[in-house]
This record gives structure tokens, sequence and C-alpha cells, in this order.
């Protein structure tokens, strides 16, 4: 910490909380994707266990990074969470109208709301509390099927099966809860997540989290972070987001990309040449590429899911 010297105390501690924030969920990513494969080793040894979804192989020092929310999927997985949550009776009917209001903006405005995005993580972090992480993950399942599954965007989703195609890892970067992120990341078939760690005691939520929600320069933190340990070369990586929120995650990597943009992100990706797609109207943002890893596959999928959605709004 001694390098944060220079700043105020109010921004020191911002910045403190940001690298907590992005190594809780470097961590918490590592060891989910370690027993993931250990599943994967006691399948191909011949034991009982799950047939493996993730690859195991590959360029190890290149690596993908998803944002989620708007990216790779329509909407806020946290608004998604919260009403499979009302259904199960966690909360009250006013806490589902604002849930609904704050996703309802989401989708219209196509941009996160810093306050929307804090009140909805106090009200799920005060919903979970006193409840067991097995029960929260298993919940997590349902509501994935339930509310999640048909709004993947195909296009985006291409794009990461490019990456996996051509032997590299992908990940989910996300300020959603890491639960949540990794059990989407394991449904598309991705090598894991970095998400908002909750704390937990003994396997039960206290209703606090580790460092920061994982938005912004948390994400950055999360990506230096797993990239150090995983032994990966970042000029050699790649990022995804739609949000200008994310321009210091994509700044780390050789290779970013803006979907489904912002108009800040938009602006800020065409002054620096970054490559985009936009998956929400039929039109194409701009010529986009995958290093190491582009194929007809990629482009087909991402024109594919386009077209369907124009379709759908004539």
């Amino acid at each position: 910490m001694a390098a944060l010297g220079w700043l105020t105390p109010r921004r020191r501690s911002a910045t403190a909380r940001s690298v907590l924030a992005g190594e809780a969920a470097a961590e918490a990513a590592r060891k989910t994707s370690l027993e993931q494969e250990e599943l994967e080793a006691a399948y191909a040894g011949g034991r009982a266990g799950p047939e493996p979804v993730f690859p195991v192989v590959g360029d190890d020092r290149a690596a993908a990074f998803f944002d989620l929310d708007n990216t790779v999927m329509q909407g806020a997985a946290i608004f998604h969470f919260g009403r499979g949550l009302y259904k199960r009776k966690f909360f009250q009917r006013q806490e589902l109208a604002r849930f609904a209001w704050q996703q309802a903006w989401f989708r219209l405005a196509g941009v996160e709301d810093p306050e929307h995005m804090q009140d909805a993580r106090e009200s799920a972090l005060s919903i979970v509390k006193g409840h067991r992480v097995s029960e929260l993950m298993s919940i997590g399942e349902e509501i994935y099927d339930e509310y999640m599954a048909e709004r993947i965007w195909p296009g985006t989703r291409a794009l990461a099966q490019a990456h996996l195609d051509a032997g590299q890892k992908v990940w989910l970067v996300t300020a959603a809860p890491v639960e949540t992120a990794t059990i989407i990341a394991r449904r598309l078939g991705l090598t894991g997540a970095l998400g908002t760690v909750a704390e937990s005691v003994d396997g039960v939520y206290t209703g606090k989290l580790v460092g920061e929600p994982l938005h912004g320069p948390a994400k950055a933190e999360a990506v230096r972070a797993l990239a150090a340990a995983e032994g990966l070369e970042l000029a050699r990586c790649a990022a995804y987001s739609d949000s200008h929120n994310d321009i210091p995650m994509l700044s780390l990597v050789g290779h970013p990309y803006a979907i489904n943009p912002d108009a800040k992100l938009r602006r800020y990706a065409r002054e620096r040449e970054w490559r985009l797609r936009d998956y929400r109207t039929g039109r194409k943002a701009a010529k986009v590429g995958i290093p190491a890893a582009a194929g007809v596959g990629a482009l087909a999928g991402g024109t594919a899911a386009a077209m369907a959605l124009h379709r759908r709004r004539r």
C-alpha cells in the first residue's frame, strides 16, 4: 500500500477497497475453477462425477474477459436474481417494485446507473443475510433457468465460444454476486467468473461485502490479480463490455471490444479504433474480429442474433 501514499485518505481508501474486491474476486474465481478441474479429472479417471463442460487445454498465456450485464445477457443479473427470490418469498412486494423499476430503467437506458446498482446490491445483501451460501447457489440454478437463459445474447455467446474453440480460457467479470456469475459461467461452458464477493462465516452470509462491489476500477484489479495468478499475458488477452465504467478493464488488455456500447464507450472506442459490435439493432457498428480465434461461426451467430432482434421489433 506504500505506493498509494500520494493519494488523499478518501481516494486511498477507495483504491484499497477496489484492490481488496479485485483480489477477493480473483481468489474466488480460481477456487471455483480448480474445483471444476478436479471434477473433470475425476471424470477422466473413470470415477463418479459429472461430464466435464470446461476446456482444460489451450493457450495458457491468453484469456478473454466478458462483462455480463447487457454484454452477455440482456438486463442485469442482480435484478433477475431478485425477481426469483421474490417468487420464493424472500422479500415483500414493495421491494419487488423497486427491483422492477431499476430493471426497466436499465433496459430502456442500456447503461448502468450507479445509484440504482448500489441500491440493488444493498437490498440483495439485506435479503440474503443469514441464509446459507449453498441454499442461494441451489436457488440460483433455478433462477437461471427461469429468467436468465433466454436473455443470453447469441452473438456474444458465439464470440465467447470462438475463444474457447481457439483453446483460450474465458471468464465473466461482473458486479453480480460471484455465486450467480459462477452459475452463469458454468451453464455457458465458460472457464469461470469474477464477481462481487459477499462475506460469509461458516457458510452463512453476514450481509457484508469483501471490499466493495466488483465495478469499474475493481474489475480491472480483479483481472490484473487473476492474470498474475494464472500466468496470463494481458497484451495477448481480450476483454468485452458495453459500459464506459469498464474502460479500466478494457484498457488493460491488448484486444478490447465494445459490445452493445453506451454512448460514452462508443465514442471512446471509436477514438482509439477499438472494435465494436452492437446486437441491439440490425446494423453492424463496425468490423469486429477475434485475436487468434476469428471464425465464420462467431460472425454468423452475431448476425443471426441481430436479425432476430430486428424482426421482433418490427
